[in-house]
């Protein structure tokens, strides 16, 4: 309060006061507290909301969603493949959760086959019975797989380094083996990013994902690489071996650069058996005549095969080569050389005998030269019919799905999986498809044949000219029969995985494998492995070594454009009942004659050689 005085007449006459009231302050104090608190209460809940819901769909829900998958798991069900890459906290958790599911889901199938196999007293190769007779047959020791081709290749994408698996059908038959004997498997570092993922002694653990096996990896210089794998290997051994009309080139460097690598493969393999007592040794192709002669000369103890996967020719054919003793005489210092036919068997005895001194027991198919004895074998090599990928349930694969993202409308699917490569037949069958579509004008708008061509070894000027064919006639024939919304042919030029080829599998009406010449050719196995609805028509040519097991396929010369016209248009019309009888026969086949059961039958030759070569194999 504040007083002051006012006088009048001398005399104080009044008072004036001032009352201060600090009512309002305390209201507005009040007030604020009030709002304060509301305003922290807001807060606090949405705090607690966004909280809740944070925890919930980054902890609660993929616990909840994982432990229901885990369950299922359990119980035996087919359950797709875990997806959490958008969970942060257990994402890492997940990956290793569906690692474990996938190796239980292996192990769960791969009882339930071999108890179904036990009650049908059937005998059927498994990675499980692979990789125990390989155990009993090599004591424990590991194995050891040399090829050109490397299983996994790391490569530069962007700022992060990427592992792939290249396109290789020698990979596709030889991955299964690896993958369930373990051992090492040694090859050409190809990838640009293959240096800085190896250790100080040139290997490293795969797959990436769950290690099985070792690979070791050989560096070749890029000038040495173009003579040995562009140049003896491709331009002269390829055409060599495939009757498809092209003249073999063959360059003294070339053959330089050949053996030099051998040489280095050599090497490595010896560094790897080093300490190894009778170590057993699986080569692989053409790119290798030389290296079995080399690794017995400082490892007489070595057991060792060397398989060539293309056609062998006939001697008149082989005599081209100027080194054929050469070759040959490497590939005689194998204990065991092994082809996909008797047919090519022949042909490499009777080129052993028409050009080297040695004597030949045709009646055991063994030859003796120098004291050493060599086995030549059939063995028909083939692929996992039931791959790991195949026991996850997949989406359903349509033509519509299929073909819409390219503006393409058809009835009726025909497919080919390829490398663009000359001996492959592919000009051939798109004028095949051409004739269909000029006799047969009621498949006009209708029937669409996509081509996978994964392009190949394009740094040789024949194989780029030979795309350059494939891409004019395609753009011919398109052009002749296209339509709004539908052309004859798609061609798809780019590498394409596994699993996206899984899906043209399974909704082609028909799949064409139509090679000039062809060591076995594992597409026409893969189509029939994919087709587990029992249905789709396997069009293959009579040169392909497939087509000596598969004769439920529609077996074609590929130089009669005529006949192998009249053979999509049976596919394409064949009924239902039809299909299913001759799809259900060639499965049967693939199954029992799967990669385990090459790989078994391989090993198990190579074992029972006897270093001296004295003693036949049982």
């Amino acid at each position: 309060m504040y007083a002051v005085a006012i006088p009048a007449d001398n005399e104080v006459a009044y008072v004036l006061s001032i009352f201060y009231d600090a009512g309002y302050i305390q209201e507005r104090i009040h007030r604020l507290w009030i709002n304060s608190f509301w305003r922290a209460s807001v807060q606090a809940f949405l705090i607690t909301l966004a909280t809740f819901f944070l925890i919930y769909f980054n902890v609660m829900a993929p616990i909840k969603k994982t432990t229901e998958w885990i369950r299922r798991i359990r119980k035996g069900e087919s359950v797709p493949r875990l997806d959490a890459k958008g969970e942060l906290l257990l994402g890492p958790l997940a990956q290793e959760i569906t690692q474990m599911a996938k190796s239980l889901e292996m192990a769960r199938f791969a009882a339930e086959e071999e108890a179904r196999l036990r009650y049908s007293s059937e005998s059927r190769w498994t990675p499980e019975r692979l990789k125990e007779v390989v155990r009993l047959k090599l004591k424990g020791k590991p194995l050891f797989a040399v090829s050109n081709r490397e299983p996994y290749m790391h490569i530069h994408n962007g700022n992060r380094i990427e592992c792939i698996v290249p396109a290789s059908g020698l990979v596709t038959a030889l991955e299964p083996v690896l993958n369930a004997c373990g051992g090492t498997w040694i090859a050409q570092g190809s990838g640009d990013a293959d240096k800085e993922t190896v250790d100080k002694h040139d290997k490293i653990r795969v797959p990436v994902q769950e290690p099985k096996y070792t690979l070791r990896r050989v560096w070749v210089d890029k000038d040495v690489e173009e003579g040995f794998y562009c140049g003896f290997s491709n331009e002269g051994l390829w055409p060599l071996c495939h009757i498809a009309h092209t003249r073999p080139i063959f360059r003294s460097k070339d053959w330089d650069d050949y053996k030099t690598v051998n040489k280095r493969f050599a090497e490595a393999v010896l560094q790897e058996i080093d300490g190894v007592p009778e170590p057993h040794i699986l080569i692989q192709d053409y790119h290798f005549a030389p290296l079995p002669r080399l690794i017995k000369a400082a490892r007489p103890d070595a057991r060792v095969a060397i398989f060539w996967h293309i056609p062998w020719p006939n001697p008149e054919s082989f005599g081209i080569c100027p080194w054929r003793k050469d070759l040959l005489q490497g590939m005689l210092g194998a204990d065991l050389v092994g082809f996909h036919t008797q047919f090519h068997c022949n042909n490499f005895i009777e080129s052993v005998d028409r050009f080297l001194e040695c004597r030949i027991d045709y009646e055991h198919f063994t030859v003796n030269r120098e004291g050493h004895t060599t086995w030549i074998k059939p063995f028909a090599i083939s692929i996992d019919s039931n791959p790991v990928d195949g026991a996850q349930p997949q989406a359903p694969s349509t033509k519509e799905g299929l073909l819409k993202p390219h503006g393409i409308q058809a009835n009726w699917l025909g497919v080919g999986v390829d490398r663009l490569d000359y001996t492959k037949g592919i000009v051939e069958r798109f004028r095949a498809i051409e004739n269909l579509l000029d006799n047969h004008p009621s498949f006009r708008g209708k029937f669409t044949f996509v081509e996978l061509g994964a392009p190949s070894r394009t740094m040789i000027p024949k194989y780029k000219e030979f795309i350059d064919e494939i891409v004019k006639e395609t753009e011919r024939i398109n052009a002749k029969f296209k339509m709004k919304n539908w052309q004859p042919i798609l061609l798809l030029m780019k590498h394409h995985s596994h699993k996206d080829i899984i899906p043209f599998y399974k909704a082609a009406d028909a799949c064409m494998v139509t090679s000039l010449h062809d060591g076995m050719n594992l597409v026409a196995k893969e189509f029939i492995a994919a087709r587990d609805d029992e249905q789709g028509v396997l069009v293959l040519s009579q040169f392909t070594g497939a087509s000596r097991e598969l004769n439920d396929a529609l077996i074609v010369n590929p130089y009669d454009i005529a006949q192998m016209s009249e053979a999509l248009k049976q596919a394409l019309e064949m009924p239902d009942k039809e299909q299913a009888e001759r799809m259900k026969r060639m499965r049967d086949i693939i199954k029992d004659n799967n990669i385990y059961r090459w790989a078994g039958e391989l090993v198990g030759q190579l074992t029972q050689v006897r270093i001296e070569g004295e003693e036949s194999l049982a």
